[in-house]
């Protein structure tokens, strides 16, 4: 039950330092109360101990040490800007690339995007976080239906955020529900939820019964938090289907995150596959 040593992790969703919070206007330019406002990180009203002083002269390599520190091997990243295109380029063995869908909105210019990312970097999945879109998108709108085709075309998975999220930003458009939809229309998109998919993470578990191409990740949740349905859904019938995800730096440190993993009650057989075997075969790895 103990976490094992010696697994070369693979994180499904690790960044990099950023000077200032920039980053976040996204999110911002929808949200109304003042609360928001004042906060650097958006949902720093749930996060403690923000990892905010990290140097930022050369964040690749702070990033690296911290992946080297806990026994990460790859980490997933995003290409959509040139710190990261540099990290690609420079550590080809250590990071693995991510198309982001920023404006579903624009249908045929997020589809575009999406095959010059492929073409160019070579990504092994796509993003989007429905409630961040603007004006939001949902999970099961039609709009997002060419970028899943254009996945299953690629035969890449894509890392989609469910749940309520964390800035206070509207809901309805990352219902639980409304994956069903989409696994229905497209029965060979691989579909991988971030996360959490709180508080509908028992339906999750029972849409991931239903649907043999939909994974969960781990995602922004300090493994303590892990939701009991996930726990019991991956030590009995789900250990093929939930992977690993972290935060770092935007919400969590490593060291919070592995602090934690070690009381994780996961079963012997199960580690192994959450900490890297799962990811690897979806993302194609080996």
């Amino acid at each position: 039950m103990a976490m094992p040593t010696g697994i070369p992790i693979v994180d499904t969703m690790i960044g990099f330092p950023h000077e200032g919070f920039g980053q976040y206007d996204f999110i911002r330019k929808q949200t109304r109360d003042s609360g928001s406002d004042a906060m650097e990180f958006p949902v720093e009203y749930m996060f403690k101990e923000v990892p905010k002083d990290l140097p930022t002269t050369d964040p690749v390599s702070v990033t690296l040490r911290e992946m080297d520190r806990y026994g990460i091997e790859i980490g997933v990243i995003g290409c959509g800007d040139e710190l990261s295109r540099l990290a690609l380029k420079r550590h080809p063995d250590r990071f693995v690339p991510t198309g982001s869908i920023d404006d579903p909105n624009d249908v045929s210019g997020s589809v575009r995007r999406l095959r010059r990312e492929y073409e160019e970097f070579g990504v092994r999945a796509a993003s989007v976080f429905p409630a961040g879109t603007f004006p939001q998108v949902a999970i099961d709108d039609p709009k997002m239906y060419p970028v899943y085709q254009t996945c299953v075309d690629f035969g890449i998975p894509i890392f989609c955020t469910a749940g309520i999220p964390g800035p206070r930003l509207k809901y309805a458009v990352q219902e639980v529900s409304r994956i069903d939809p989409v696994m229905y229309d497209f029965p060979d998109l691989v579909f991988v939820t971030r996360h959490g998919c709180e508080p509908w993470e028992d339906l999750a578990v029972k849409l991931m019964l239903k649907w043999p191409n939909l994974y969960y990740s781990t995602s922004a949740f300090a493994p303590k938090y892990y939701p009991k349905a996930i726990l019991d859904y991956a030590n009995t019938r789900g250990a093929d289907k939930i992977l690993y995800g972290g935060y770092f730096p935007m919400g969590l440190s490593l060291e919070r995150i592995f602090t934690d993993m070690p009381h994780v009650p996961f079963r012997d057989d199960v580690w192994p596959k959450f900490l890297s075997g799962n990811a690897r075969r979806l993302l194609n790895l080996d």
